[in-house]
């Protein structure tokens, strides 16, 4: 009876063992990975544009895609609309004040399987001020690393709006014949490739 109950406690030992480690850490590949942003301008056309300098790390289980956590952190000085003025105002105090307010944060609270895709609220972090926001999108994989063997991969694309003005981003101009130069609207669109 002892050694029965010795097997079981083992056994169980080693299911649990296993489920403890089919979680993954996964770090942001920024070589195949894009944190964009669009915004309208003078009210008939969209500039986009990009923050190259970023990182994350997300929490993965195949087995329990709903578990998913991650945590991310934007370099706002990264800003890049292909045009270095204008970057160069949006790093200014009349928008992020880099120098003073350097980083944009993300970590999830919640993530949602709906039919036409994955919810994912988190706590997000923008010119001093946090708010929740609401990500659609996709998740995808884990497929193996073509170059390590031992290792995964998993992609996560998502969008998501905001009103800029939430996160005291007010700076604008009014045209000569009304309207405003830059729009308070915000779409964000992340195209994330994570590796184990």
């Amino acid at each position: 009876m002892q050694t029965k109950c010795i097997k079981v406690g083992v056994v169980g030992a080693l299911a649990l063992a296993a489920v403890a480690v089919s979680a993954a850490n996964y770090q942001v590949d920024t070589v195949h990975s894009t944190v964009g942003f669009a915004i309208k301008h003078l009210g008939i056309s969209e500039v986009h544009g990009t923050f190259t300098n970023f990182s994350g790390i997300i929490e993965f289980d195949a087995a329990k895609p709903e578990a998913f956590k991650a945590n991310g952190t934007v370099q706002v000085a990264s800003i890049n609309t292909g045009n270095p003025k204008r970057d160069g105002h949006l790093r200014s105090p009349d928008f992020f004040d880099a120098d003073k307010l350097p980083e944009i944060k993300f970590e999830t609270t919640s993530v949602q399987k709906e039919a036409s895709g994955w919810v994912v609220k988190g706590q997000f972090t923008m010119h001093g001020v946090t708010k929740e926001i609401e990500l659609r999108g996709e998740l995808s994989g884990p497929v193996q690393d073509p170059f390590d063997k031992t290792k995964t991969r998993i992609g996560i694309a998502a969008t998501t709006t905001l009103d800029r003005q939430d996160y005291g981003l007010t700076w604008n101009k009014t045209l000569d014949k009304g309207g405003l130069m830059i729009g308070n609207e915000v779409k964000i669109s992340l195209n994330i490739e994570a590796a184990q």
